[in-house]
């Protein structure tokens, strides 16, 4: 797990207020939405915040492919290592 990954994971947890569950139980590669995670469009949203005051990346819902990026704690740390300042 690189440290961006690990961020990732914290950041969905404390955003989100998932106490009951630990960056362990997020498998890296499993689904943020729907199955695997099981997170929704208003947990989308806030993440989406936390992301952009966090790592000074906007982040619209209208673009397809930032609905790819937020497919997987994997994708969405690949998404920001390729656009942080």
């Amino acid at each position: 797990m690189t440290p961006v990954e690990l961020e990732l994971k914290q950041l969905v947890i404390d955003t989100l207020n998932l106490e009951e569950i630990t960056p362990d139980d997020i498998a890296t590669d499993d689904p943020l939405f729907g199955e695997g995670l099981g997170l929704d469009s208003i947990d989308a949203l806030e993440l989406g915040l936390a992301i952009k005051k966090k790592y000074g990346i906007s982040l619209s819902s209208e673009n397809e492919e930032i609905r790819q990026h937020f497919y997987s704690i994997a994708s969405l740390a690949a998404f920001i290592t390729a656009h942080h300042r």
